[in-house]
């Protein structure tokens, strides 16, 4: 296989503010908006909303740029989330979760003696679990779109066989896991320079990827699921021992469910419902914090923070034991979304001290995952909303390119329990509802949201971040509602993070004054802290207009007209 590389010296211009600039000058757009990890992608979504295309149709076409322009985690070998919202109010969810093989089996990455061979799970062939990405777009365009399914398509291919600069985040990334790569390729993949090292401004031409976004473009679902690129996929199972087959590529299907709703003071909370987590563990998090008078405390003050942690150690508690896929077990849903519940579980709350997760199991009821990956929200002239997170889970997934059809394999099948009790790579302790089984969807943390006040959109929210996307979500929300942050202050402003196991709390590096840390300690919080959590897109609607808020975690860009 031959690839090209172009080394350019031209800066491509694009309308991005720098992320000190969003902070310190707000814009306002009044026609539309796209916020994404990469400014190529925004800029695609963009030209759709200005041909005259909805959300829908833009939100289509900046999935399948971002799987050209951000291949650790933009994707079509993987799957993901949408929260929709329409100008009339209409409101939907399409799961588009990738699903276990129909060869997977409880115990399939345990040894001899049932430990986890953690390796198995996360890398190579075996950790893939099958996509869910085209599928879930074409649903979502021949429900709502307003274009000719091959306009939107169309911006992908040309991505891909021209080629796209880039970024020195992407440059450094390429470079570090070119051994990984070459590892799991050994015939050679396009992410690899054959040439020396990658450098910014570079030309990163994907050849095969390109001839299968044109043979979406042209077939459809069939042009994924079937024919030349199931072949492929296949070929690929079979050269590294993966149980991926084509029966479970034709049987492959994405479902629209019912939101999860709740209210947050005036606010309608409008988010992804099972096999996500993310939805019931967010409207969790703020019934928790909802009674108490966090405005008055202020951004980031030290009961402020314990309030959070105390709310996320318990929430965090629930998801290990009540959650997972919905056509598999039975989530005790309305009573997790219950405010009287939340009250109870805040009950105990101790002011004193910090309360030991070892005190905190999960919620008696009645009977019954990556940070890499990547968000984006749109909002189009007529008011139409799009909220999705798509992952392959870890960057880069499995670190498996399709031989042939150019496209990185997912390594989902860790976000199941591989072992019940045991953590995944984020840490997470999974039970039962969680175990695998074929044709099961893993349990994920995305947390796509759209908000509404007063029955008119407020904002368009989300983020990656693996068990840190809830608590960024949530974050995000309260420094617009409760501390008067824009968009883009909410967005940038440093966020901590607490999920039960590991009992600890991670806040990024000065989020918490030396007082606050002091006083966090006294009490009995085990502290620590990391680099950056989350890399949140999103919109907030206010009487001037749409205020985008792009993380400056990342290389992730709003624009708008």
């Amino acid at each position: 296989m031959k690839y090209i590389y172009t080394s350019i010296a031209s800066i491509f211009l694009f309308v991005q503010l720098t992320s000190a600039q969003q902070v310190n000058q707000q814009e306002y757009y009044k026609k539309g908006m796209v916020v994404s990890a990469h400014p190529e992608a925004s800029k695609v979504g963009l030209e759709i909303l200005k041909k005259g295309g909805n959300a829908i149709d833009a939100a289509v076409a900046v999935q399948f740029a971002l799987a050209v322009v951000y291949p650790n985690a933009g994707n079509i070998g993987g799957g993901g989330f949408m929260v929709y919202r329409s100008a009339k109010g209409e409101i939907a969810s399409l799961d588009y979760r990738e699903k276990a093989p129909g060869l997977a089996s409880r115990d399939m990455y345990l040894d001899s003696t049932g430990n986890p061979i953690i390796k198995k799970s996360l890398l190579g062939h075996m950790a893939a679990g099958v996509p869910g990405t085209v599928d879930g777009m074409v649903k979502a365009h021949k429900k709502y779109g307003k274009l000719n399914w091959k306009e939107v398509v169309q911006p992908s291919v040309d991505l891909a066989a021209k080629g796209f600069p880039i970024t020195k985040k992407q440059s450094g990334e390429l470079n570090r896991i070119k051994a990984t790569f070459l590892r799991y390729n050994p015939a050679g993949v396009a992410f690899v320079k054959q040439d020396g090292q990658w450098k910014e401004g570079d030309l990163l031409i994907q050849k095969e990827l390109a001839h299968t976004f044109e043979l979406i473009r042209d077939k459809g679902r069939a042009g994924f699921y079937d024919g030349e690129v199931a072949d492929y996929m296949v070929k690929e199972m079979n050269r590294g021992e993966g149980i991926i087959s084509k029966k479970d590529l034709a049987d492959y299907d994405s479902k629209w469910r019912t939101p999860i709703t709740g209210n947050y003071k005036n606010y309608k909370i409008i988010t992804m419902p099972p096999s996500s987590s993310g939805g019931i563990a967010l409207v969790q998090l703020l019934h928790s914090v909802e009674p108490f008078p966090m405005k008055k405390w202020g951004h980031n003050q030290d009961s402020t923070i314990r309030l959070i942690v105390e709310a996320e150690r318990r929430v965090y508690a629930d998801r290990a034991t009540h959650l997972g896929d919905p056509d598999f077990y039975k989530v005790p849903q309305k009573q997790l979304l219950d405010p009287q519940y939340q009250r109870q579980r805040m009950s105990d709350l101790d002011w004193n001290r910090a309360t030991p997760s070892s005190e905190i199991s999960a919620g008696k009821l009645a009977p019954k995952e990556s940070e890499e990956t990547t968000h984006y929200s749109i909002v189009d002239k007529d008011g139409n909303a799009v909220s999705i997170t798509t992952t392959l889970n870890s960057a880069y997934g499995a670190m498996v390119v399709v031989q042939g059809a150019g496209f990185i394999l997912n390594n989902e099948m860790d976000d199941f329990s591989v072992k019940p009790g045991s953590p995944n790579k984020y840490g997470l302790v999974g039970g039962e509802a969680n175990s695998i089984a074929p044709g099961k969807r893993m349990l994920s943390s995305m947390t796509p949201t759209i908000i509404e006040d007063k029955g008119k959109l407020f904002m368009v929210v989300g983020t990656p971040g693996g068990s840190t996307i809830i608590t960024s979500v949530f974050q995000t929300i309260l420094n617009v509602i409760e501390f008067g942050q824009s968009m883009q202050e909410a967005v940038t402003s440093k966020r901590f993070h607490h999920q039960w196991l590991p009992d600890e709390v991670n806040p990024e590096t000065g989020a918490f004054s030396d007082a606050i840390q002091q006083k966090l300690t006294e009490k009995g919080y085990k502290l620590a802290p990391r680099t950056s959590i989350g890399r949140v897109d999103a919109i907030l609607n206010t009487s001037k207009g749409y205020q985008g808020g792009a993380d400056p975690r990342g290389d992730d860009t709003a624009m708008g007209w």
